[in-house]
């Protein structure tokens, strides 16, 4: 199912844009409006530049099958970096300008690469001390500062190269569907990073069938915040770029701005994302007065009960699919006598929520981690709609989603076309019965090649019959969809020898306003643990309602300021034992297992600035547990 069928029989991703330029010239592909002069560029102008930086790269020397490193951030010149770079023939190499230095040094040295291209002066700075030791031979960068001209490597600004390519004529490269398109580094939580080899095939495969994801309309807004090189934002950017969306850049300094601004129709975005929006708005109603809150809350209640029952109603919710015809039909009635109270609700609460987030929301795309329950349910109470998808970078992401007509709440939703799922038992490999827990494998299309230049690394991913190993645990629901339940490798064994996922459990348990972030402990130890990060602002009004007069330190503070702050005083620490106890003995599937014993507070958010994050807002469970070792054996001694 292709809605471009002028799309259907292309082998290379570059080939796109000629299409779209044809298709929409006038309709304007990238904005962005916080750059200084703010750029927009229509399709027509966009496939002109990206012609224009393939020529000038071919010009300087540029072969097909050549490597180029790209190390920058979202912005239309990355784009057009990134695009031109295969229009060139080339293959290429991406990652984030605020990466750690020792990273991208091992990023451009790994990928073989002969070219490099870089933000501004102050990525390359920053790089510059490697780069002799690798066989480079041009250096671009993608701002207009004056390149040193002393420098032995061949060096140009984005201008100079532009005013290159407008003089020579683009050699066209074919390339077919096998061939490299892009090199991208797992992050990961461990280890060096490995390069998934993505293949034109890989890329256009996210092209050709995301339309049975959502169908968007040409010149949709589309609020772009993710970094543009990591898999799930650069397929989603491709995708809605080749149905004629404009894609508008923001950032988190602008987010709040730009959302109210251009009213976009699609976000693509992560959990975390997901939940700083909610804990916004939830911060919003506490500054309301007592009767706003007790009507915000009365309504919501009225909503939570509404949406359960239509989907229990609707066969569609994951807790009762063993409901009986009479306990539907009850469901039913009861979404039929609550129908008016939502409407109202939806009236007087949820259209200024919604009005609140630009107002024509008609997708957000959530990825890149497991979507806490409480998160799914408000923004289906406020009608805002979220398809949430599921794959990896080594899937060039997407293989699962949900969709409108099938959103299947806690799920990842059904394979998208021409993609197979099997579940497998973790410890002998055999394919388990649907509804049986196991190793999710993926096959199809989107299966990158392998890892480049690790061979071992490659045979134990993906197996002769071409099964990605994804490491994620989960199960196949009656329709077919999947359910994503933890990662094996963060698996918790307790030393009765219980297995405990905690992505679930922390998913419960932020739904706390007192708690931001949360990671669960407790590997070889008798229960659980928690390492808590507070939300001191909603801890400061509960304070002042309990006519209490909370001080609390600073992020940086010592830990002996901490511990004798308000933070560890009696009225605190009994707050969040009962938010603990509540939250998880709510959790769909509670075992006595899952209970959390002992916990520890941190001012230090988690964070990809502090290492203690992936770049796609995944805690790094070895870093952060290093780090906090010595705090985790105390709370278990204690």
């Amino acid at each position: 199912m292709t809605t471009i069928p002028e799309y259907t029989n292309l082998t290379a991703l570059s080939e796109v844009w000629a299409i779209a330029a044809k298709k929409f010239p006038d309709i304007v592909a990238l904005h962005d409006p916080n750059s200084k002069p703010a750029v927009k560029l229509t399709y027509a102008e966009l496939y002109q530049k990206l012609q224009q930086f393939a020529a000038g790269l071919q010009a300087l020397g540029v072969s097909p099958d050549d490597k180029i490193s790209l190390i920058a951030d979202n912005s239309p010149r990355w784009f057009i970096a990134d695009q031109g770079s295969m229009l060139a023939g080339a293959a290429n190499a991406v990652r984030s300008a605020q990466a750690d230095k020792n990273e991208l040094a091992y990023i451009v040295r790994d990928s073989d690469s002969s070219t490099l291209i870089v933000e501004n002066q102050k990525t390359l700075d920053k790089i510059r001390s490697f780069c002799d030791e690798i066989p480079l031979q041009l250096i671009i960068l993608l701002s207009d500062e004056t390149p040193n001209r002393d420098d032995p490597i061949k060096t140009l600004n984005f201008s100079q190269l532009m005013e290159l390519g407008a003089k020579n004529s683009l050699q066209p490269v074919k390339k077919n569907d096998t061939d490299l398109a892009t090199l991208i580094y797992t992050s990961g939580t461990t280890g060096q990073p490995k390069g998934a080899m993505l293949s034109h095939g890989n890329l256009l495969h996210q092209v050709k069938n995301l339309d049975a994801v959502i169908q968007p309309k040409v010149g949709d807004q589309v609020l772009s915040i993710l970094p543009s090189w990591h898999s799930y934002e650069r397929s989603a950017e491709y995708f809605l770029l080749s149905q004629g969306c404009t894609l508008v850049y923001t950032n988190i300094r602008n987010f709040k701005t730009d959302i109210k601004r251009f009213k976009p129709q699609h976000m693509v975005g992560v959990p975390r994302l997901w939940d700083s929006i909610y804990e916004g708005i939830q911060k919003q109603l506490r500054e309301k007065s007592d009767t706003q809150q007790k009507i915000a809350q009365f309504f919501f209640n009225i909503s939570q009960n509404f949406i359960l029952s239509r989907r229990i109603a609707d066969n569609m919710s994951l807790e009762h699919f063993d409901a009986s015809a009479i306990d539907r039909f009850i469901a039913k009635l009861k979404t039929i006598f609550l129908a008016p109270l939502h409407g109202l609700g939806d009236k007087l609460v949820y259209s200024k929520i919604r009005e609140g987030l630009g107002g024509n929301f008609e997708t957000l795309m959530s990825g890149g981690g497991s979507l806490a329950k409480h998160l799914d349910d408000f923004y289906e109470i406020i009608n805002v709609p979220v398809l949430v998808g599921y794959g990896l970078t080594e899937t060039s992401p997407v293989s699962n989603a949900r969709t409108h007509s099938h959103n299947l709440r806690g799920s990842s939703g059904q394979p998208i076309p021409h993609t197979e799922i099997k579940i497998v038992d973790l410890d002998t490999g055999e394919a388990v019965s649907r509804g049986k827990r196991g190793v999710v494998l993926i096959r199809g299309p989107q299966v990158m090649q392998g890892y480049y230049k690790k061979p071992e690394a490659t045979a134990k991913a993906i197996d002769p019959e071409g099964w990605f190993n994804s490491g994620d645990l989960g199960w196949i629901t009656p329709m077919n969809d999947l359910v994503i339940t933890g990662r094996a490798k963060d698996t918790i064994v307790l030393n009765n020898g219980e297995n405990i996922e905690p992505q679930p459990i922390e998913d419960a348990c932020v739904r706390s306003p007192y708690i931001d972030q949360m990671m669960l402990v407790g590997q070889d130890q008798k229960a659980l643990g928690a390492l808590i990060v507070p939300n001191l602002d909603a801890l400061q009004t509960w304070g002042k309602n309990q006519q209490l007069n909370l001080t609390f330190p600073s992020e940086d503070a010592s830990r002996e300021t901490i511990i004798n702050s308000d933070l560890y005083g009696k009225p605190v620490q009994d707050l969040f034992k009962q938010e603990l106890k509540r939250e998880v003995k709510n959790r769909p599937g509670y075992r006595a297992d899952d209970q959390i014993k002992v916990f520890e507070l941190i001012l230090e958010p988690f964070s990809s600035e502090n290492g203690m994050m992936t770049q796609t807002l995944k805690i790094k469970r070895p870093i952060v547990t290093e780090r906090y070792q010595g705090m985790i054996n105390g709370m278990f001694e204690s």
